[in-house]
Parts: C-alpha cells; sequence; structure tokens
C-alpha cells in the first residue's frame, strides 16, 4: 500500500539530562526546576532542517488537536500544535503512527507519547524524503469536538517559483542537512507544512485520476501551461512547482473517489493533512475533498496522409496479449483507424508473447498480432501484414514470461516491404550497398543485439520499406526504462538519474548505425522511431542527434504540445520520432489519445509523421 510518514523526536531525554545534572549538582532546585522544563511542542520534533533534531528519541505528553485520520494503508493520524511558533520553518503538524486502526477522532485534543523516527517512503535506496512521525505511541484523549487550527492555504502566491535548493556536496547531494528556507524554494515550503492542517482553492487538474484514487493539481494555472490544460515539463529546471497530488482520507468503500481527466478543476476547498508518499511526494490528503468539474478534453485525430504522403507511426501498447479483454484489442484498433488515420507504417511497441506473461519459453507473438490486425479491420481498418523479430526468452526485460517486442504493421496496399535475410533475436544486421544505395544486411533485423547496451532491454527492429520506388529505412525501438530513477522531490537534488547511463549507451549505439546508413548515402531516408523513455532535451536524445544523423521532430512543434505522457501531473516526452537529414518537410502530431485520460487503452499517447519521400 502506499504510504509515507517519518521523524522522530524525545523530550524526555531532555529532562533527563537536566535532571541528572540538578542530581550530580546536589540541589533539589535544579532537580525541581528540570522536571518542570517547557514541554516538547511539535514544532520542537520538526526542527529547522527535514530531519527532525529529536530523530531516533522518545517524546512524552506531545499535544495537539487530531487533523485527520488515516484507517488504511500506512495507518494513523495527524495532530497539530494550535499554538505556532513565529519560525516560518518548523512544521506544527506531525503523523502519529500506530499500525492499527486509530482511536482517535478529527477534532480530539490529545497527548501523544512515543518515539520519534524518519520514515522513508519506498526505502532508503529510492532516495525519497522521509517523513517525521511518532511511533510505538501512547495516546490519552484530553477532551474531543475542539476546533481544529485554521487550515494554511497553498497557493500560487505562497509557493515560491525555485523548486530546490543545491543539494550539500559534502552530504552526497543531499538536502536533508540544510536549513528550511520556505519563502525561497517550493520542496522548502512544502516541507515546512509536513503534517499540517493545508487547503487549496479551485485548481486544474492537471494529472487524471490514477487506479489508486489519486489525481494531480496545480495551484498554478499559468505555469507551463499545455494547450489542452496539463503542464508541461519541459527541462530538468522546470519542475512544476504548483503541482500537488490529491487523495482522500475516507475509504473507498465508504465515498469513491472522483472521476478526472487533465484540463478539469476540483472546484471549492480541499483541505487536509499534508502527506508524503513514494509515489509522488508532497500530498494533501483530503479530509474535505473539492467537486469535480468536468471540462470538454476529447480525444484527439490526426490527419490523413495526402495520397503522396507517407504516414509513419509508433505506439506503445502496453503490454498487449491475447489474454487481455477483447475490448482492448477493439479499442487500440479504433484508434489506429480513427484516431491515427490509418498510417501507412504502425511500429508497436509491447507486443506480448501469446501467451502474455506466463513464464513458460513461449516467444512467438502470432496469435497477439493475429487478434489486433483482425482487430483493427474490423474497425474499417487497412489488411495490416506485419514483421517483426522474436526475442530470446525473457532476455528482452518488461513482464517475466512476457517477452515484449517491437513490431512493424504495414499497409501493403500503400507501401511493400523489402525482405532481405530475416534476421533473428541473436543476429545483428548491418549496412551494404547495393545499386549505389544504402541497404540492409538482414530486414528485418535487429541493431547490434549483443551489445552489453541492449542487455534485459529490447532491440532496436529495423526494417526496409519502398513507398512510390523510394527506400525508406525505419528502425522500431523501446529503450530502457526510467525505473529506479529518484523522483523530483527526492532529497537529492538534483535527484540521481541512473537509468539515463543505459540509454545513453542505446541512443549512442542507434546513433552509429545510422550514421553507417548516412555514410553509404547521405540522402537516405531513416525515421527512428518509438518509445525511447527519454525527453526531448535529454542527453539520450542529444546522443541520438549527435553530429545531424537524426532530429527529434517532436522539436518541431511549440513546446505546450510536447508530451507523450503524463507522470506526477508533468506532461513530457518519452515517445519519439527522429528524422535523418534528407526528411526536411514533415507534419508531426503527438496525438493525445491516454496520457491525459482516466480511461486509457495505453498510458502512452501515439505519435505521427508525415512526409514526401
Amino acid at each position: 500500500m502506499r504510504s509515507s510518514h517519518p521523524r522522530s523526536a524525545a523530550v524526555a531525554a531532555l529532562v533527563a539530562t537536566a535532571l541528572a545534572t540538578g542530581l550530580l549538582a546536589g540541589t533539589a532546585d535544579a532537580a525541581e526546576g528540570a522536571v518542570s522544563a517547557d514541554p516538547i511542542r511539535i514544532h520542537d520534533i520538526q526542527g529547522t532542517t527535514r530531519i527532525s533534531p529529536l530523530n531516533g528519541k522518545p517524546v512524552a505528553d506531545v499535544a495537539g488537536i487530531v487533523t485527520g485520520v488515516r484507517t488504511y494503508g500506512s495507518r494513523g493520524f495527524w495532530i497539530q500544535d494550535p499554538d505556532a511558533d513565529d519560525n516560518a520553518a518548523t512544521s506544527e503538524g506531525v503523523f502519529v503512527f500506530t499500525g492499527s486502526a486509530p482511536a482517535v477522532a478529527v477534532g480530539d485534543a490529545v497527548k501523544v507519547s512515543g518515539t520519534v523516527g524518519e520514515y522513508i517512503p519506498g526505502g532508503a535506496n529510492s532516495g525519497n524524503q522521509s517523513v517525521t512521525q511518532i511511533s510505538k505511541p501512547t495516546v490519552t484523549v484530553v477532551s474531543s469536538g475542539n476546533a481544529l487550527p485554521a487550515a494554511t492555504a497553498i497557493t500560487e502566491y505562497t509557493v515560491p517559483a525555485q523548486y530546490a535548493p543545491a543539494g550539500d556536496p559534502a552530504a552526497g547531494g543531499s538536502i536533508n542537512g540544510l536549513t528550511l528556507e520556505p519563502s525561497r524554494y517550493a520542496l522548502d515550503h512544502y516541507e515546512s507544512l509536513e503534517g499540517m492542517n493545508v487547503r487549496i482553492g479551485t485548481s486544474r487538474v492537471v494529472g487524471a485520476t490514477d487506479p489508486y484514487a489519486e489525481l494531480w493539481v496545480t495551484v498554478k494555472g499559468w505555469e507551463n501551461a499545455a494547450k489542452r490544460g496539463g503542464t508541461v515539463y519541459g527541462s530538468y529546471e522546470s519542475q512544476n512547482t504548483g503541482r500537488l497530488q490529491i487523495q482522500q482520507l475516507a475509504p473507498l468503500a465508504q465515498q469513491p473517489f472522483p472521476v478526472a481527466n487533465v484540463g478539469d478543476k476540483l472546484t471549492g476547498t480541499t483541505e487536509g493533512p499534508l502527506d508524503f508518499n513514494q509515489f509522488g511526494g508532497y500530498t494533501l490528503v483530503a479530509r474535505t475533498l473539492g467537486t469535480v468539474k468536468a471540462g470538454t478534453l476529447a480525444p484527439e485525430k490526426t490527419k490523413a496522409q495526402s495520397p503522396g504522403e507517407l504516414a509513419v507511426a509508433t505506439y506503445n501498447v502496453e503490454n498487449l496479449d491475447p489474454t487481455d479483454p477483447q475490448e482492448k484489442f477493439d479499442n487500440l484498433a479504433k484508434a489506429v483507424v480513427g484516431n491515427l488515420a490509418s498510417p501507412d507504417i504502425l511500429a508497436l511497441e509491447e507486443i506480448q508473447d501469446d501467451n502474455g506473461a506466463k513464464n513458460d519459453g513461449t516467444v512467438s507473438a502470432e496469435q497477439t498480432l493475429t487478434k489486433f490486425t483482425d482487430a483493427i479491420k474490423a474497425a474499417g481498418g487497412p489488411a495490416y501484414q506485419w514483421r517483426s523479430i522474436s526475442p530470446e526468452n525473457n532476455k528482452d526485460g518488461g513482464e517475466p514470461g512476457g517477452n515484449i517486442r517491437q513490431v512493424f504493421l504495414f499497409n501493403p496496399a500503400r507501401v511493400s516491404f523489402t525482405e532481405r535475410a530475416a534476421g533473428d533475436a541473436a543476429t545483428a544486421t548491418g549496412v551494404t550497398t547495393e545499386k549505389g544505395k544504402a541497404a540492409l544486411t538482414h530486414s528485418p533485423g535487429r541493431i547490434d543485439p549483443a551489445n552489453p547496451a541492449w542487455a534485459d532491454s529490447r532491440k532496436p527492429l529495423a526494417g526496409e520499406f519502398v513507398f512510390r520506388g523510394r527506400t525508406v529505412f525505419v528502425i522500431a525501438n523501446h529503450f530502457g526504462s526510467k525505473g529506479g530513477d529518484e523522483g523530483l522531490a527526492s532529497h537529492h537534488q538534483p535527484p540521481v538519474r541512473k537509468s539515463e547511463e543505459k540509454r545513453l549507451l542505446q541512443a549512442q549505439a542507434l546513433n552509429g548505425f545510422v550514421k553507417q546508413l548516412l555514410a553509404v548515402d547521405k540522402n537516405a531516408s531513416v525515421l527512428a522511431v518509438g518509445d525511447i523513455n527519454d525527453f526531448e532535451f535529454s542527453g539520450t536524445t542529444k546522443a541520438l542527434e549527435d553530429g545531424g544523423a537524426l532530429y527529434a521532430a517532436i522539436k518541431s512543434l511549440p513546446k505546450a504540445e510536447r508530451y507523450s505522457y503524463v507522470y506526477q501531473g508533468n506532461a513530457q516526452v518519452l515517445d519519439q520520432i527522429l528524422t535523418s537529414p534528407s526528411i526536411k518537410n514533415f507534419t508531426y502530431d503527438s496525438v493525445h489519445i491516454n496520457a491525459e485520460f482516466s480511461a486509457q487503452n495505453s498510458d502512452h499517447d501515439p505519435q505521427v509523421l508525415r512526409f514526401r519521400p
């Protein structure tokens, strides 16, 4: 279950120290003074950094008003001191982890004794920040029905424009030890409110409701706004500070979570404790949830190619296999025909083998592809043919036993596939010369499959096509995932993006192959397409473009339209089509049919490029 919470404090230790000092001095007055020392308050536990100064220590009789009770997942409750100090860096709220259904109610005034700790959602290796919490608590309810501390408003005016301070080099890039500057950095601002009762007003949805009953809003409606209502992630320095994840305290059986798409509005007041979890960082866990006002967002439809234009598309169909319901095949097929206008060549990613994730050695995807192409015909599309190479069992990553691979679909009424010696999973295709022009030694063929860059990852699939007498080389790709990378709200700033190392090697290998084609024929038409799993501004894309061999065509779009995926409220590029220098005049379309919607047939948006070879 997704959860979050950590930090620790101890008060008894301070009293004990003072008491010991008095006893050693032999003065009853000293001992009495120690016993009557000021009690530990929540802001003493939270302190002015991300790590509690009382981490690992016991505390006694910490007073607060219960502002939220969570009876599922990470069970416990939040308390807040209504008598705040005058230091903006210290939070007045804290989570009390009970591990079972708490025996308190919102509005109870309580005193809590326990151990202060720092809980890291996802574990220490995740890079996530910790949550300060009191665990193993003893709770005394002093009174009930009390007014809650006034909620702190999170608005476009309170959240700073800078996202995070630079991590301390002496601490390995961590910001944990830095004094919070809540008026300067967004992450510090949110951290200074950790565990407190907060609220937002009417806000635009920038991440659709997901299967885990959460959505994303922005309190900064103007911040890097996408054309269709989202918030564009356009560089490593524009993390979009106004994004905030929304969950609810009420169990789903008691109160269904609202369904929202990007561009909808969460209207009215949404109020509750500010939490931190491993699946998005700072999260408003709503005790009072606003109302979703639906917008007018509809799935896009690309223009049909003209007779003289070749339309090439890429679509990650998210682990498609025959065990999926027919509805998924039908919906994907309708999208190919109705939203993508039946492209001439369609590169598919994540086609699974014939029995899906059953790990029994099956690698053929004939049944998957037959079922899909039949669905496309039933939807009124062309009788696509396909070309692919079955991978070695469990050698290409993805679900164990799933054996995902790239596949070319092509419309034989519009384009032909040039058959050469068909490669297998372990045979590399190469570049040769035929009648003075570039050609592949194997078509279809895999590019450099023995290269360590492709270990446990999908190998690029290259194919030679002919459209109106012109040869076009298409390379279908599915680069390594971002799995294992730290989130934007990591305690390392900038976050560690370990997965980039592998994609950089993959990009260099692909770029080298394209350069081989261009060395034979500088005017060769080459398209590298697929789920690159990286941004248009990334080092991966720069390596693909090295030497002018390729151009990331999505950069031809206005910045507000550059995205194919929505992650944690950031609309971003993962899927790409890159063009060789001879492909100068083209039309590019990121066809938004999935990523912005709660109801999805895939989590990726397909990409289409049309040009005249």
